[in-house]
């Protein structure tokens, strides 16, 4: 595994299960390596059988968690994850990962709890932090939505998504010239993915905020990019 060698490790680890069909630990390193492979749905079974041939081992609950999350399957990862920090109310590690996969599973509600509970644990958690604003943004919480973000903005000045976030909740609270600055400036400073889900929100802005010019410029997505980037825009 540590060579990356995970091929070998799952040819070795057949082997082994072969003489003994209960080692969990083998099933565990099957889930890792498949996980590693991109064999996501394989890995999901695999963690599964570690975890019935050992419920108390916690390395396999939280790799079964894991698992889940990589396959998109966010409730049921959030419950795990949950699980996993009602047995240890000290870490915030699983608190965190519970709220970020809530909001992925479309539990907005229940994220921002998840949130709230890690940041009574570590009230400088930064991943925590966020998720509360994403959180309460998705809620329509305007100005807790706000304070949130900027709070997440002032613990990650260079993190995309807090950026995002904090400009989301200027378009929620009304603020839409300075959503559309928000949304300007990640455009011009990230790249990827970042970037083009900062344009899409700044057209979807423009076209119901702005007047027929900038729904004009809005319908052509190079002519909009370029208009974007020199301060061509306006909404109110």
């Amino acid at each position: 595994m540590e060579r990356g060698d995970h091929a070998d490790v799952l040819r070795r680890t057949e082997a082994i299960l072969a003489d003994r069909p209960g080692d969990d630990a083998a099933h565990e390193l099957r889930a890792r390596a498949l996980l590693a492979l991109g064999r996501v749905r394989e890995a999901e079974i695999e963690a599964e059988n570690a975890v019935r041939l050992d419920p108390d081992e916690i390395r396999y609950r939280e790799l079964l968690a894991d698992v889940l999350a990589s396959e998109g399957a966010h409730r049921d990862a959030a419950d795990e994850y949950r699980r996993l920090a009602a047995g240890h109310p000290r870490q915030t590690e699983w608190t965190v990962a519970e709220a970020r996969e809530r909001l992925g599973a479309a539990q907005p509600g229940m994220g921002v709890d998840a949130a709230q509970r890690a940041l009574r644990l570590d009230p400088q958690n930064a991943a925590a932090g966020l998720a509360l604003a994403q959180g309460l943004t998705r809620l329509g919480q305007a100005g807790p939505a706000y304070q949130a973000a900027r709070r997440a903005v002032a613990m990650q000045p260079e993190n995309a998504a807090a950026q995002e976030t904090l400009a989301d909740a200027l378009w929620l609270a009304g603020e839409v010239a300075a959503a559309l600055n928000g949304y300007r400036d990640l455009a011009s400073r990230f790249s990827g993915q970042a970037r083009a889900g900062a344009v899409r929100k700044a057209r979807t802005l423009v076209r119901q905020r702005s007047g027929w010019f900038g729904r004009l410029l809005a319908s052509v997505p190079w002519i909009f990019e370029i208009a974007l980037r020199n301060g061509w825009l306006s909404v109110a």
